[in-house]
């Protein structure tokens, strides 16, 4: 059982719902990017979704790619985002971190992406364009099983194939509220809570819903359907607004501390 999966059992356990939450890596410069992350994980952050930029990120709205398009301008790449790993874990030993890529970057950077992944301190690996049926090219070389692999789930993904995707998934599973990208519009409580529990007839998996949260009045009103919220674009909002602002952790901090408090009052 790795961090991931020892966070959702224990919170299952204790009836809390997890905060996820995604930035990209080195947006707005490497450093701010450390600094911003101690603060959201003493902000009450449970998991990190460490963003790796990329050029052609699909499943990703306006200000997503915006922060990746920051990020790869300052020259971030795969071994710059194990260095931020690496700093997590110089001072937190329990954080989960998943890193959020694409199929693109981990092929770039080569064979020893397990091996360097899971030295720096990662957890699991999320690989948007990457369906289960292909990831064996992938996993099959991989020399342990210390780095999980999230899968997503849309609300078209028909049930047979939920099954297929719960199979190949471990951590947990990432229901997508709605179809489209990141950033855009608002959720639907009631129908994302009814496709919630479709996914959770099918799978003993810890279910994460993002795309379209925005508020703590947001996670609240989801916390009482899933197992966990994951907020990404509202956190990016955040960097946008303030690049040049020495305030910016605190004020990343405060903004993690009011999701967290949403979660707890559940």
């Amino acid at each position: 059982m790795n961090r991931i999966e020892k966070r959702f059992a224990e919170y299952k356990k204790n009836g809390r719902k997890a905060l996820v939450g995604f930035i990209s890596a080195g947006d707005p410069s490497v450093e701010m990017s450390k600094k911003l992350i101690r603060e959201m994980i003493a902000g009450g952050l449970d998991v990190l979704e460490l963003g790796v930029p990329f050029s052609d990120p699909t499943a990703d709205g306006p200000v997503i790619q915006r922060s990746s398009s920051r990020a790869l301008a300052a020259g971030v790449n795969m071994g710059v985002c194990f260095d931020i790993v690496r700093d997590i874990r110089s001072y937190d030993a329990d954080v989960p971190v998943v890193l959020f890529s694409y199929y693109n970057p981990i092929i770039a950077y080569g064979e020893r992406f397990y091996e360097d992944a899971t030295a720096a301190g990662a957890d699991g690996v999320l690989i948007v364009d990457l369906p289960p049926e292909e990831a064996g090219e992938l996993t099959d070389k991989w020399p342990g099983n210390e780095l999980v692999v999230i899968h997503l789930i849309a609300p078209t993904t028909y049930d047979e194939r939920v099954k297929l995707i719960s199979t190949a998934s471990r951590g947990f599973l990432y229901l997508i509220s709605r179809t489209g990208v990141t950033g855009t519009g608002g959720i639907d409580i009631d129908g994302v809570g009814r496709y919630v529990d479709r996914i959770r007839r099918q799978t003993d998996l810890p279910l994460c819903v993002g795309f379209g949260i925005s508020t703590p009045e947001d996670a609240f009103a989801m916390a009482g359907h899933a197992d966990g919220i994951v907020i990404g674009s509202a956190f990016e909002k955040v960097i946008e607004k303030n690049p040049d602002n020495p305030d910016l952790p605190k004020i990343m901090g405060d903004f993690v501390r009011g999701f967290r408090g949403a979660l707890d009052r559940y």
